[in-house]
């Protein structure tokens, strides 16, 4: 099984690169799957503008980066979607990225750990909405970083410091079960159909 740790975030000084830091440490060894980081930074994408919705047209990209990138989220048995919230949203350039395929993130779990004003809730649950139309399985256990965590770590001398995430870490044990619980029952589904 193979979990993707998304980090949909891509502006200058991202917090994202701290928290996913945070997680693949946390979630190494993890005995229900591997783990990879897909970086949007690494898949610069065209604003969505393809003649036809991915959901009709399969794995069919008129565009290499977004074939490459298809590629690349196609090869996960479930997600683990990192993401700050902008103005009660999740990122563009993770919506752009999710209208840009679709048939990859089909039939698989996905969970967040998220940041922001309360925590990245109102992020998550957009996401949550939008999973369902991709035909996911969005879980109801995520991880939330809450001001007192974000501020304590934006002025610590430390940032990188893994110990300001500690009170998180049940949390994120809890989702990354639940994760793998999915992932093996959906991965055995997704087989039976073939």
């Amino acid at each position: 099984m193979l979990l993707q740790v998304v980090a949909s975030t891509t502006r200058q000084n991202r917090f994202s690169e701290l928290v996913v830091a945070w997680v693949m440490a946390c979630l190494e060894g993890h005995s229900g799957f591997d783990l990879e980081v897909v970086d949007l930074r690494d898949h610069p994408l065209p604003f969505f503008d393809a003649p036809a919705a991915p959901a009709r047209t399969g794995r069919e990209y008129d565009d290499e980066a977004v074939a490459c990138f298809g590629a690349v989220i196609d090869k996960a048995d479930g997600y683990l979607i990192c993401t700050g919230e902008y103005n009660h949203g999740y990122p563009a350039v993770l919506k752009n990225a999710m209208d840009s395929t679709f048939v990859e993130w089909r039939r698989k779990p996905v969970s967040f750990v998220a940041w922001g004003n309360v925590g990245g809730a109102r992020a998550v649950e957009q996401l949550r909405q939008v999973a369902v139309e991709f035909e996911m399985a969005p879980l109801r256990h995520a991880v939330h970083v809450l001001p007192d965590v974000l501020i304590a770590i934006r002025q610590s001398e430390h940032p990188d410091d893994p110990a300001h995430f500690a009170a998180l870490e049940p949390r994120l044990a809890l989702a990354a079960d639940d994760l793998a619980w999915w992932m093996a029952a959906l991965a055995a589904a997704r087989a039976a159909d073939d």
